[in-house]
């Protein structure tokens, strides 16, 4: 899948995070199957991250977000942010994806635990994107990107608030961490990621 999607099992349970888009949704209902998470919690609404969730509410799992990030899940608002300077485009783009219920949804708060795994507040790509810390991993959604030659933010016109990103990249940098899980790419060690936060180019 385009955007990473993690299967994560610890003593408490099983616990899904992301969910691809729309078009994965046949491999998406095969993970389902097999993997049989307890609840699913998604980092941020746009839908390469949330894209098959109400597949996840259809089979009666809870959806976890943090609120802000509700009203996109929902069809409330429509602002996504790509593609770059094609508003129109990318309000379609939501448009096209099948929404989830209310009644599926839960409020994922920082701070609180998810199956062995504290919520962690990352905003800036999205107001309301969250990750998941589990004593030195941290997945980071698109708060950060990985590629072969580091660690990379999202383009500022696929942020929110691209100041806000920016900040959040260097709370990561600070933290006690070993790994960091991106939303896109590969694994990244906390030294590529505090090599990125001490660039002056942002």
């Amino acid at each position: 899948m385009y955007a990473n999607v993690f299967l994560l099992t610890t003593p408490q349970g099983r616990l899904l995070v992301d969910t691809g888009t729309v078009v994965h949704a046949p491999y998406f209902l095969r993970l389902l199957r097999s993997f049989r998470p307890d609840a699913l919690l998604i980092t941020h609404a746009h839908p390469d991250h949330s894209g098959n969730a109400f597949l996840a509410a259809r089979a009666g799992l809870s959806v976890l977000a943090h609120p802000l990030e509700h009203p996109a899940l929902v069809g409330q608002v429509h602002d996504l942010p790509y593609p770059a300077g094609r508003p129109g485009v990318g309000r379609l783009v939501s448009r096209a994806h099948p929404k989830v219920p209310a009644p599926a949804l839960r409020a994922a708060l920082p701070g609180q635990d998810v199956l062995g795994w504290e919520v962690v507040h990352l905003p800036g790509h999205t107001a309301g994107q969250i990750g998941l810390r589990r004593g030195g991993v941290l997945i980071a959604a698109d708060a950060v990107m990985g590629s072969a030659d580091g660690a990379h933010l999202p383009r500022a016109a696929y942020n929110h608030d691209h100041a806000q990103a920016v900040a959040t990249l260097n709370t990561m940098a600070g933290m006690d961490l070993r790994e960091i899980w991106p939303g896109h790419g590969s694994v990244l060690t906390a030294a590529q990621v505090q090599a990125r936060a001490g660039r002056v180019d942002r």
